[in-house]
């Protein structure tokens, strides 16, 4: 089981769960945490980032629903097996476009707005 060391700001805009939902999503994308590969518990992870039992669990839940991780019953929450590398490459550039947009201190719908309009503008 892998250790989470993603930094959460409580004082920022964007809550607790979406931090931990990006950083989990970066961490994927990045190859950081591999397909397979199991997730502390909601209980563990919440005591390791000083959080909220639900905060995780409704991260966990929102990454469930994207199809990023899995969860396997008591077994635990697992690092979804999606082996297709286009939809992993484009995870990963995925997730640099939000956190570098969240470095410029954009908020996550002028984000999703800018990234609207360029798919509106570019040739298919």
């Amino acid at each position: 089981m892998t250790s989470l060391r993603i930094p959460i700001d409580p004082a920022a805009e964007t809550p607790p769960f979406e931090q931990l939902r990006v950083g989990i999503l970066s961490a994927t994308a990045a190859g950081t945490l591999t397909p397979g590969e199991r997730l502390p518990t909601v209980r563990g992870l919440a005591a390791e980032l000083d959080l909220a039992p639900g905060t995780v669990a409704r991260a966990y839940r929102e990454l469930e629903t994207a199809g990023v991780v899995e969860t396997r019953g008591r077994a635990g929450t697992f690092v979804g097996l999606d082996s297709d590398p286009v939809r992993r490459e484009a995870q990963r550039a995925a997730g640099e476009l939000v956190s570098r947009m969240r470095e410029l201190g954009l908020r996550d719908g002028e984000v999703i707005a800018l990234v609207t309009d360029a798919l509106t503008a570019a040739p298919e």
